[in-house]
């Protein structure tokens, strides 16, 4: 028997889907249904509205495809009218990329950039942080998901009533795309990021797991993977400033809570980001990545206006910051350009950790209504503070030399798309030409069982050979002298945790 499933989603009335004649008349469902999110047709809608009415700082259009068959939209908010990225840099300003509805079951960054952006437009208290920035967002990434509307995919969460899902139209998690780029969400993306080249990027999420006081937590980019002066930056200057700004504001946050035992009591990991994920694959381009957790079992309320929050925090801090942000960037591609040794690896160092405070709930167990067996609760009856490990060092696992250039040959397609996809420059052999180079053979590897739609490589063990080999003419030479390098030696190199063998996109000779 033939199933099919159909797909129906309700479009309830917007205010702003009115004619809107100031932005004191642009209201959303939120503001009056604390509990009621933005569908993605009303979405659209909003910054259409936004852009008709402020034309001359606000531009908004679509681009790119994903997977449903809909387009990507981009949106800038610039306040001297300059939507070219190329004169936004020459200028010197710093550009902000706010991504939201990766998983769109975590809306609240949706419907809280939406908010900010319309008081930045409309009022001019806010225009003095625009001096110095450009604002580039994407309101809706995961545009399949958010179209799949429910009310039961995300298991406790503490409103809103209905919302997107996970997946995208092809089931992938676009969060694990960012360096394979299987979907088309994810290669528009790749496009967008590096047409704009952001200073910082958001990417607005929110957690699931243990319960604790806080609403907001926060994964920044891994300081190890950013080049040395962006990374003491973040560390030094950058992080203990947005803490400190989040804690005036009210919503105290705490670093992701990712535990090394059952409960946050045994201390908080640090997160090693990889390119298949969001601030990972912005880190390949020196750009300081910020993942924003809320709390679930929070209300949708107090996320959204959690989230807003740190988003006014981290424009705050580049207005202040801009002229540093913008030298550290710099010195950060110098490095890349020219430096020898590349670490494409991490492993946490166990044998250190800071000690930060932590406000929790005590962690209790009672029998399971469906199974008997002992389960985790917390009692928020018993709240406490105190310190716990957090474990922030990581050392180099995998460390590579740079060769003066790679070769892909012209067959690896897939390779060669995305190479070109993310602008990294290559020439084309002009001749059958041979060349003694070196070569890998790969000789030992563990494979994984399928997973987002590959079978993915791990734990390689190489040998080299220096031989001479034959290319064909059209072959692509890709040379290691060039801001893309990161990029480059992360995906060409096999043993790189996302590399393009380790995620399985050609054959190699065994």
């Amino acid at each position: 028997m033939l199933r099919i499933s159909t797909l129906i989603f309700l479009l309830l009335p917007l205010a702003c889907t009115k004619k809107v004649t100031t932005m004191s008349d642009f209201r959303i469902p939120f503001e009056s249904d604390p509990n009621r999110t933005l569908t993605y047709p009303e979405i659209i809608n909003c910054y259409e509205k936004i852009a008709a009415a402020h034309p001359d700082i606000f531009h908004f259009e679509a681009t790119g495809s994903t997977d449903i068959g809909e387009p990507l939209h981009v949106g800038v908010l610039s306040i001297d009218g300059v939507f070219d990225p190329a004169k936004i840099k020459a200028a010197g300003k710093c550009i902000l990329l706010i991504n939201n509805g990766i998983h769109p079951g975590e809306p609240e960054g949706i419907d809280a950039t939406i908010l900010l952006l319309r008081d930045m437009v409309a009022k001019p208290e806010w225009r003095p942080f625009l001096k110095h920035l450009t604002i580039v967002f994407i309101p809706v990434y995961n545009v399949d998901g958010c179209i799949n509307r429910g009310s039961f995919s995300r298991a406790n969460q503490d409103g809103p009533e209905s919302y997107g899902f996970r997946g995208n139209a092809r089931n992938y998690d676009l969060n694990r795309d960012f360096v394979k780029c299987d979907s088309r969400n994810a290669r528009t993306f790749n496009s967008i990021f590096r047409r704009w080249m952001p200073d910082v990027f958001i990417d607005n999420h929110t957690s699931n797991g243990a319960d604790y006081q806080y609403t907001m937590t926060l994964i920044p980019t891994l300081h190890s993977k950013l080049e040395a002066p962006l990374g003491t930056f973040l560390t030094e200057k950058m992080l203990p400033a947005l803490y400190a700004d989040m804690e005036k504001r009210g919503w105290g946050m705490i670093p992701y809570v990712d535990t090394p035992g059952p409960t946050p009591e045994s201390g908080i990991v640090n997160f090693c980001d990889y390119g298949r994920d969001s601030t990972g694959y912005a880190a390949l381009w020196n750009t300081i990545g910020f993942m924003p957790e809320t709390h679930m079992l929070k209300p949708f309320a107090d996320r959204l206006q959690s989230t807003r929050q740190l988003m006014e925090s981290v424009i705050h801090f580049i207005h202040d910051n801009h002229q540093e942000i913008l030298q550290k960037r710099a010195e950060a591609f110098a490095l890349t350009r020219t430096k020898k040794d590349f670490h494409l690896d991490y492993a946490m160092d166990a044998s250190r950790h800071d000690s930060i405070l932590f406000k929790g709930y005590a962690a209790k167990y009672k029998p399971s209504e469906v199974s008997g067996l002992p389960r985790l609760w917390y009692d928020r009856t018993e709240p406490y503070e105190k310190m716990i490990p957090y474990y922030n060092y990581f050392n180099p696992s995998l460390t590579v030399e740079k060769p003066q250039a790679y070769i892909v040959p012209q067959g690896w397609e897939n390779v060669i798309q995305r190479l070109e996809i993310n602008q990294v420059q290559m020439e084309r052999l002009q001749k059958d030409t041979e060349m003694e180079v070196e070569n890998y053979y790969i000789t030992s590897v563990k494979n994984r069982e399928a997973w987002e739609g590959h079978y993915y490589h791990s734990k390689v063990v190489l040998t080299k050979k220096t031989e001479t080999i034959k290319f064909r003419k059209g072959d692509y030479l890709v040379r290691t002298n060039q801001n893309a390098n990161r990029y480059i030696l992360e995906t060409l190199e096999p043993q790189a945790p996302d590399s393009y063998f380790a995620w399985n996109f050609f054959d190699p000779i065994l």
